[in-house]
């Protein structure tokens, strides 16, 4: 059989992989259009900030690696066409430009994402950057050591790290979003205020509700952001306003989400039975809804990679879906969330209700015990676990994991009251904190009343 796998970070190196393992006789061919595969992208901001030395490490795999396991890799390979009829790739060898076909009878389709790029007056100069992949990240490094001044525009996870970085190497750093806050995406007000403030102390300017309408500058380099508000001086901006799903090869060729996310069933199989799809490309099932959303993380993409793999010739496992858990550590904050929020159920249909303790992690009797900030989204029918937001100065994030699979397992706030948690005082109380919200929520729910 022969198995093309179109895109390699990280749900094509899964799904390339464990081919390789689980069907040694097949012939796997991977097209990569960069000359690496594998790159942590959440480890940009570590690299640029210095704090990851070895370059080296935020790859998990090689083409020497996956050549070793019988894999035929393409370097350096764009994929220009797919025949989804004939089941062709036509792709352009991008060092000596020539071209290649070749067809296939399963193709697994890993090209991820790109950054959005705004059609701005401006985006093309020379010093305004992208965040995604290697590459970029070297640029990054290398134009940021000339810059007293740099300008951050997207309040996501990457912008605040790349935020972070920056200050701590003495920039004067700006961050713009369009949204009142940053981390709207991931963290309710309450939360995100505590980061926010932070930054105010650190010296570092927040130009949020704002949205970039032009970048100026001379003699191709960048000097100046005008927002719709304000105007700021810079000498380097880096684009971080999201991601999309890098698809038009499939576009009127597969089932789609609106913003071209290729939709997949629980075995990662498209519409066309030749075709599975994986990672940042596509649409997953979102727990807390039970609908297809498009959420763009590397825990999704290894695991849909590997299930891609798994289920090549027959259905065997399906993907349980996702809660788009997520964490970030900012400064000395450290902070998670999984399923919904207060803020990302008010777009929705759905109704929830909302506990939210403030304890310490420890005894008090204990030499420290850092203040932990909970907050539990649930369904106030059904009472259903829904979503989860903690933030603290010690780690307590790895909670929010137990909440995740409480709502891929349809958990009720009242059995987390009494989930068994260990105690030692070295890390909790007594009480586990997630304990403490289910009774909190406990305390709301009607009672039977007495006769």
């Amino acid at each position: 059989m022969k198995i093309a796998v179109i895109g390699s970070t990280h749900a094509g190196t899964a799904a390339a992989t464990t081919i390789a393992n689980l069907y040694p006789d097949s012939t796997v061919t991977v097209y990569e259009r960069n000359d690496n595969v594998s790159f942590l992208s959440c480890g940009l901001a570590l690299y640029v900030g210095g704090i990851v030395d070895d370059p080296q490490g935020l790859f998990y795999s090689s083409p020497k690696e996956m050549r070793e396991l019988g894999i035929t890799m393409k370097i350096q390979h764009d994929v220009d066409d797919i025949d989804t009829e004939r089941q062709f790739i036509h792709a352009t060898n991008l060092v000596t430009g020539e071209t290649v076909t070749d067809d296939y009878d399963k193709l697994v389709m890993t090209t991820g994402s790109w950054p959005v790029t705004p059609t701005i007056k401006g985006i093309d100069l020379d010093n305004v950057l992208l965040a995604k992949n290697y590459n970029q990240a070297n640029t990054i490094i290398e134009r940021a050591e000339k810059a007293e001044r740099v300008t951050v525009v997207g309040a996501g996870y990457i912008g605040v790290e790349l935020v972070e970085a920056f200050e701590k190497a003495g920039k004067q750093v700006t961050l713009i979003d369009g949204a009142d806050r940053i981390l709207n995406k991931y963290l309710d007000a309450e939360f995100t205020n505590e980061v926010e403030t932070d930054f105010h102390s650190r010296g570092i300017k927040l130009a949020l509700s704002q949205t970039v309408e032009r970048i100026e500058g001379q003699n191709s380099s960048v000097n100046k952001v005008i927002t719709d508000k304000d105007e700021y001086e810079t000498d380097l901006v880096i684009m971080c306003v999201g991601f999309r799903p890098n698809t038009e090869l499939l576009r009127g060729k597969v089932d789609m989400l609106d913003n071209g996310a290729i939709t997949v069933d629980e075995y990662m199989r498209t519409s066309n039975p030749s075709i599975f799809a994986a990672g940042d490309c596509c649409a997953v099932k979102y727990n807390p809804t039970g609908e297809h959303a498009y959420i763009p993380l590397a825990t999704n993409a290894v695991r849909m990679g590997t299930l891609a793999a798994r289920n090549l010739l027959e259905p065997t496992i399906a993907n349980v879906g996702t809660q788009g858990t997520s964490g970030l550590r900012i400064y000395d904050l450290n902070m998670a969330s999984t399923g919904l929020t207060e803020t990302s159920a008010s777009f929705t249909d759905i109704h929830v209700k909302n506990i939210t303790i403030e304890d310490t992690h420890r005894p008090a009797f204990m030499p420290t015990a850092e203040n932990v900030k909970l907050k539990v989204t649930f369904d106030p029918d059904t009472r259903r676990l829904l979503g989860a937001q903690v933030i603290s100065k010690a780690d307590v994030t790895q909670a929010i994991n137990t909440i995740s699979v409480g709502i891929q397992q349809g958990m009720t706030i009242d059995e987390l009251a009494f989930v068994d948690q260990f105690f030692q005082p070295h890390f909790n109380q007594p009480w586990n904190f997630l304990n403490k919200a289910g009774l909190a929520a406990l305390r709301t729910a009607k009672q039977p009343e007495l006769v």
